[in-house]
């Protein structure tokens, strides 16, 4: 395991709810291609914390990454509601590009 991966599990062990904690660990996670772990994480986090767009792109991506394309649509669908209920229309409407992409995978 990663030196940052050892740190930021620390970090999580002292406030589990932490999000630069959980984001980052969920991001660490990807780079290192351990899609599963990166979806625990990114999960818990935005359980917590849901107006972090680029949380849902990665977990979408994350959830294709591990071949299930119809979890990632419903990720980006969420996506698209909290980007909506921020006022966020430009990511909305890039997610419901990647939704239409996808589609065409199944």
């Amino acid at each position: 395991m990663s030196d940052r991966i050892n740190a930021l599990m620390k970090a999580l062990e002292k406030d589990p709810n932490n999000p630069l904690g959980l984001y980052g660990l969920a991001l660490e996670f990807f780079k290192e291609g351990r899609y599963e772990d990166a979806i625990v994480y990114l999960k818990k986090y935005l359980s917590v914390y849901d107006d972090q767009g680029a949380a849902y792109r990665t977990l979408a991506q994350a959830y294709i990454n591990v071949g299930d394309i119809e979890q990632a649509i419903e990720t980006y669908e969420r996506g698209i509601e909290q980007a909506r209920k921020y006022n966020h229309p430009t990511m909305a409407e890039e997610f419901r590009q990647e939704i239409e992409r996808l589609k065409t995978m199944i």
